[in-house]
Parts: C-alpha cells; structure tokens; sequence
C-alpha cells in the first residue's frame, strides 16, 4: 500500500506513472488524507496533517504490526516491488539515505508551486479504479 499526498500535482503524476509501469497489479494506492491511511497514520504514531512523504506499507494484509517507510526509502521500496524497471530504479538505495531524503524534502517544498494542486481527471484504465483505497 502506497500511501501519497492525494491533493499534489506530482504525486499524483507519480502514482499514474507507477500504475503504467505496475503490469502484474502488485501495488495498492489511498490518499494521506482518505481513511484507510487517516486509520494508519493514528494507529502508528504518524502525522495525519503533514502530507511531505510518503508511506509504503510493504505487506498491507499485516497493517496492524506491518512496518512502514517513508520518503525515498518508501518510493524506492515501492519501485522495487514492481520489479523490472522498478529494480534498477531502486539502485539508487545505494545513496546514502541523507542525501536521498534531502533531496526528497527539496522537492517536497516546492511541489506545489511547480507542479501545483491536482484536478481530478479520469484514470487511463478503469480496472485501475480497484486499486485505490479511499
């Protein structure tokens, strides 16, 4: 389970680039701000206002006690599970986790300003729709 800043421009580019490149359907997707990662984030000690990273939840069927990364260390986690691609992608594990994250938190400032707020606009496949939490 990917949890993203459901109201972000990129993250939500992100997120549709991530269900192009998710052939075998491995990744699930809900909103920081939706309920089931609302539940999560209180049930876990997170932040439920501050929307600057990600969270992936490896093995979701476990959520109670599954572990949880965040920012690059989520994304990279999320790449390598869809293998392919996604397993050079997650290559850059091999960064340091401060330089990574730095540039995470960069980006994270100004994704508004760049990128702006999301318009909701109809997904590219509609089988997509199931993968979506609220």
């Amino acid at each position: 389970m990917l949890f993203f800043d459901g109201e972000c421009g990129l993250c939500n580019r992100i997120v549709r680039l991530l269900l192009r490149m998710d052939g075998r359907g491995v990744l699930r997707f809900a909103p920081l701000q939706g309920v089931a990662a609302q539940a999560y984030l209180r049930a876990h000690g997170l932040p439920t206002e501050d929307f600057d990273s990600l969270v992936f939840v490896p093995d979701w069927a476990r959520r109670e006690r599954a572990e949880f990364l965040l920012r690059t260390d989520g994304a990279l986690a999320a790449a390598r599970a869809l293998g392919g691609v996604g397993r050079v992608l997650a290559w850059a594990r091999l960064l340091p986790a401060s330089w990574r994250d730095a540039g995470y938190k960069l980006i994270a400032r100004f994704r508004y300003r760049i990128w702006g707020e999301w318009k909701p606009r109809p997904l590219a496949r509609a089988e997509w729709a199931a993968r979506f939490m609220p």
